[in-house]
């Protein structure tokens, strides 16, 4: 049967969620394929595609395929992704697709023949992180479309704002704070470039004005977003924490927090008040302190889980090649293991957080070359290919519906075998497990 362009799912989601998540940049001609895949697969009675028209459709069931027309299932299809209409999803397409071609005559026609658009948000939908036209234009760094929407009536300034930073469009935010008038920014405005990591768009908000604690010396700077985001820059997580620390937020003396800013100096401390430290084991909360706003084992993303675990793994999942080079040379044993705990589950080395990390979905997911430079180095320290252990996971719930959220358990597995089982195989690298398998790995 045919299924192109269909998304085959669990129709699982609530009453006010849409069944599908509409792209940052949607292509009209694949959505109207869509709608003729979804007539097709309706008429061939499919019982997904069925069940997905009676949800979408606001008045129509699919009871007699054969009446199912193609703007019916144009419909159905808009609604699916959360949108009004078909008419609706098209001009979404118009608009965001004039943004990227940064074409201004025909966004000031599509303006000005429907007002209402400057102020909707930009993909069609209720929620959308990148906004009304002139904030989406923001994540492009739309300078002159910013300056005509501002002209056309548009009031979605803070929002820009906040994703051009986001965005680490510097001259963009800049741009866009002089329109604005120059106003101190909000409490809340370190968060996007948070998020992201962005440095410089963490550098531009302090220029501006932000501040790390509120006058009341409460916490402001999001250290729980910088920690527990699910980018992977370690530079940038290094560089935003010491401008919170230069703007007088006080961090935990901690050897967890002196990795998490990327401070040998500051390991060196600890190490010489405790001759344990390579030995040691971290809980959830001492690697994501909750008086820093962190959250739970599942909140914070991670790839191999890190509670109960060394300084090694946590260089695994953070990408902190030159700590993980400092640790071994200081005689840390490679094959030391993650806490076993009450159900069993632990026992796992550091190796294993090179095979499933947060590092390697980004790099799966942009198609980036992957070398594995810390499986490498782990390897030519004596770690073991086999060394076994047993781990239950699950991943943050923002991952779904795309990936599988529920828990799941992997009992006494190898790196190898570890990274070959795990559901989520975005989160794997296919070198690391090449490397392992090339030094006697077995499953």
């Amino acid at each position: 049967m045919r299924t192109t362009g269909i998304i085959k799912r669990r129709l699982v989601m609530s009453e006010t969620d849409p069944l599908r998540h509409i792209p940052v940049h949607p292509n009209l001609r694949q959505l109207k394929q869509q709608a003729k895949d979804l007539l097709q697969l309706i008429r061939n009675k499919d019982p997904e595609a069925i069940e997905e028209f009676n949800q979408s459709h606001p008045s129509l069931k699919a009871t007699n395929a054969d009446t199912i027309k193609l703007n019916d299932a144009q419909l159905a299809l808009a609604r699916s992704y959360g949108i009004a209409s078909w008419p609706r999803l098209v001009q979404t397409c118009n608009i965001i697709d004039a943004i990227w071609k940064n074409d201004l005559a025909a966004i000031r026609e599509m303006a000005t023949k429907f007002p209402a658009l400057i102020h909707e948000n930009a993909r069609g939908t209720k929620n959308c992180n990148w906004g009304p036209p002139m904030s989406y234009a923001a994540n492009l760094g739309r300078d002159e479309i910013i300056g005509m929407l501002h002209e056309m009536g548009a009031q979605d300034h803070a929002k820009a704002l906040d994703r051009a930073t986001l965005q680490s469009k510097i001259d963009t935010a800049r741009m866009i704070h002089n329109l604005m008038g120059k106003p101190r920014p909000p409490k809340d405005c370190l968060g996007g470039a948070a998020y992201t990591l962005s440095a410089s768009g963490t550098a531009l908000m302090f220029e501006l004005g932000a501040s790390v604690v509120d006058p009341s010396g409460n916490r402001l700077a999001p250290v729980d977003i910088v920690l527990e985001s699910d980018a992977r820059n370690h530079s940038a997580k290094h560089a935003i924490l010491e401008m919170y620390v230069q703007h007088g937020l006080v961090l935990p003396d901690t050897p967890t927090m002196a990795l998490h800013r990327g401070r040998i100096d500051l390991l060196e401390r600890h190490l010489q008040r405790d001759p344990y430290l390579l030995t040691r084991t971290f809980t959830h909360e001492e690697i994501y302190p909750s008086e820093l706003g962190c959250h739970t084992e599942i909140d914070a993303t991670q790839g191999t889980p890190l509670a109960g675990t060394t300084l090694l793994h946590l260089c695994a999942d953070y990408d902190e090649l030159e700590i993980a080079r400092w640790l071994l040379e200081k005689g840390m044993n490679v094959n030391e293991r993650a806490v076993v705990d009450a159900a069993g589950f632990g026992g796992y080395t550091a190796l294993f957080g090179t095979v499933v990390s947060q590092p390697n979905f980004w790099m799966n997911l942009l198609h980036h070359e992957q070398t594995a430079p810390l499986t490498r180095l782990l390897l030519e320290h004596g770690a073991n290919p086999n060394a076994r252990g047993s781990i239950k996971k699950q991943l943050h719930p923002g991952y779904a519906p795309k990936y599988d959220t529920k828990p799941y358990e992997y009992r006494n597995v190898t790196a190898l075998s570890w990274g070959r089982q795990f559901h989520a195989k975005v989160f794997v690298s296919e070198p690391a497990m090449k490397l392992i398998e090339d030094s006697g790995g077995v499953e």
